[in-house]
């Protein structure tokens, strides 16, 4: 599975996009690794690995070393897509 489709599960799982986890973590100050993968896991049920996931972002954006170039983890480029998959409609429901 790709980087990027990783994020879309989380986002299809929990409801919220990259950037809201990313805006979230600064509101409550959390910036340290292990601060934020216990947020994640308690506050969301996420697992060790899209926990590990929404880290990487939070810490470090959009931009990714891209590693595999084919296979089932290729990702198209290294920048992710973090407003979000699902696109909200103009009512602020999610399609």
């Amino acid at each position: 599975m790709s980087f990027q489709a990783y994020l879309d599960n989380i986002e299809k799982k929990i409801g919220k996009t990259p950037n809201e986890f990313i805006t979230e973590a600064k509101k409550k100050k959390l910036t340290e690794f292990k601060d934020i993968i216990a947020w994640l896991k308690k506050d969301y049920g996420l697992g060790e690995g899209h926990a590990r996931a929404i880290v990487y972002v939070i810490q470090h954006g959009a931009e990714f070393e891209l590693r595999h170039t084919t296979g089932t983890h290729r990702d198209a480029s290294g920048t992710l897509k973090l407003d979000g998959k699902l696109q909200k409609s103009k009512k602020g429901k999610r399609k």
